[in-house]
C-alpha cells in the first residue's frame, strides 16, 4: 500500500529538530511521494532548494493569502522563474482567507489573479486555499481559471454544494485530518457526495494531526487515518482509496513513475 502526500509543509519550524530522520522513514513506511507547498516568497525560493536533498520530494511555488503584505510585480515574475526549476509541480498555496478581520480583501484578490495567470502561462497545477471566503473563491475561479490547469481545493471546508462547483470545473478535492474529527459532518458529506477519482490525501503536515493525534503535530505516516476514514465513508478497501487517490496525484502533478 503506497500513498502520495499531496500537501505538507516540511520546511515550517516545528519540524527543526528532527526533519531529516523524519523525512527518510517516508519511503520505508510507504510514502511514495511528499509535495512541499510554497506559502510565501522567501519558504518558496527555499523549497526550491530543500526538494534536492530526497528523491521522493517535490515541491509548489506560491504565496499564501495571510501572506501578501508588501508583495511586488517584480515578486510575481521571481515567482514564475522559480516555477521552472527542477522538481516543482504546481502555483500555490494560492487563494482567499477571510478568517481575520483586518483582511484588505481586494490586496487578497489581485495577488490571487496575478498568480492563476502564472499558472496559466506556465501551464502548471494550482493548489487553492479557501477559509471563510467560499463565494469569492468561486467566483475568481469560475471567471479566470475555470479547469484551465488542473487543481486542488486544498483542505476542503465547505458543503456538498460547493464541492459540486468545482468538480464541475475539473478540481479534486483535498482531504485531511480534518476528516477523522467526530464534529467534521460537512465534509464526510462531501467525501461521500465526491467520486473517489476526484478526492487525493493531504495532511498540511505539521498542522491539522488526525485522530488520535489531534491537537499534535501532524505528519505524513499519519494518512493512514485518512485513508482508513474515507475508506469507512465509501465503504471500500483502504486499498482501494490509497491506489485511488495516488493516481489522482500522480496525474495532477504530473510526476513521471519511477
Amino acid at each position: 500500500m503506497r500513498i502520495f502526500e499531496t500537501h505538507a509543509h516540511y520546511d515550517d519550524d516545528a519540524f527543526d529538530d528532527d526533519r531529516d530522520s523524519l523525512l527518510q522513514q517516508m519511503h520505508k513506511k510507504g510514502i511514495d511521494y511528499i509535495v512541499n507547498i510554497g506559502c510565501s516568497m522567501d519558504n518558496s525560493r527555499h523549497i526550491v532548494k530543500m526538494i534536492q536533498q530526497y528523491d521522493f520530494l517535490y515541491g509548489t511555488v506560491g504565496v499564501h493569502p495571510s501572506d501578501i503584505q508588501g508583495l511586488t510585480n517584480a515578486d510575481m515574475q521571481e515567482l514564475e522563474e522559480l516555477s521552472k526549476r527542477e522538481k516543482i509541480l504546481a502555483i500555490g498555496e494560492i487563494g482567499l482567507d477571510y478568517h481575520y478581520d483586518n483582511v484588505v480583501k481586494e490586496n487578497q484578490a489581485k495577488w490571487f489573479l496575478a498568480q492563476l495567470e502564472i499558472a496559466k502561462r506556465r501551464n502548471l497545477p494550482v493548489v487553492i486555499h479557501s477559509r471563510d471566503a467560499a463565494k469569492d473563491t468561486l467566483d475568481i475561479m469560475k471567471e479566470h481559471h475555470n479547469g484551465v490547469t488542473p487543481g486542488i481545493i486544498h483542505c476542503f471546508s465547505y458543503g456538498v454544494e460547493m464541492a459540486r462547483e468545482y468538480l464541475n470545473m475539473g478540481y479534486h478535492i483535498g482531504v485531511g485530518g480534518v476528516v477523522t474529527f467526530k464534529n467534521a459532518k460537512k465534509l464526510k458529506e462531501v467525501v461521500e457526495y465526491t467520486p473517489l477519482n476526484r478526492i487525493v490525501l493531504e495532511t498540511d503536515a505539521p498542522y491539522l494531526a488526525p485522530t488520535p493525534y489531534r491537537g499534535k503535530r501532524n505528519c505524513s505516516l499519519y494518512l493512514t487515518h485518512v485513508a482508513e476514514e474515507i475508506a469507512a465513508i465509501k465503504n471500500v478497501s483502504i486499498e482501494e482509496v490509497c491506489a485511488a487517490t495516488y493516481e489522482n496525484a500522480m496525474k495532477i502533478y504530473n510526476v513521471e513513475k519511477k
